[in-house]
């Protein structure tokens, strides 16, 4: 199965990206986890890579059964801002920046934190945190 490639333009320049959907165990529930690619000069440019964790909490079914989220466009776009910012060299050749949650901490989009639990299965659980972040948003 191929992998659909998307397509943006922030900062004047295009950038293509793709979000594959996983899911990681924390100590009470399973969660949704997109990970997401982005390339800013080519295949063979330095990829950005984040592990963007949903902070859907609440489904009496479990979260990774009933969770629908995905990233969209403007997250990408932020995800590609904040990157710049902290030190992504897209145009370098080969190699991948991660924005990890143990460098990142502060990071969050609407619907998501990082994660490095995905890559690191010693990472720590992530479901306090999808817990605490559900509940600063839902009150």
């Amino acid at each position: 199965m191929r992998t659909r490639l998307r397509k943006l333009h922030t900062g004047g320049r295009a950038f293509v990206w793709k979000a594959d959907i996983r899911h990681v165990r924390g100590e009470r529930d399973c969660h949704r986890c997109i990970r997401v690619r982005v390339w800013g000069a080519g295949k063979n440019s330095r990829a950005l890579q984040a592990d963007l964790l949903s902070k859907t909490w609440g489904s009496p079914w479990g979260a990774c059964a009933a969770d629908d989220t995905y990233p969209q466009p403007g997250d990408v776009r932020t995800l590609i801002e904040y990157a710049l910012a902290h030190g992504w060299e897209p145009d370098a050749v080969g190699g991948t920046h991660l924005l990890t949650e143990r460098e990142h901490t502060a990071f969050e989009l609407p619907e998501f934190l990082l994660t490095d639990r995905l890559r690191v299965p010693s990472a720590p659980d992530p479901t306090e945190r999808v817990i605490r972040a559900f509940e600063a948003a839902n009150g």
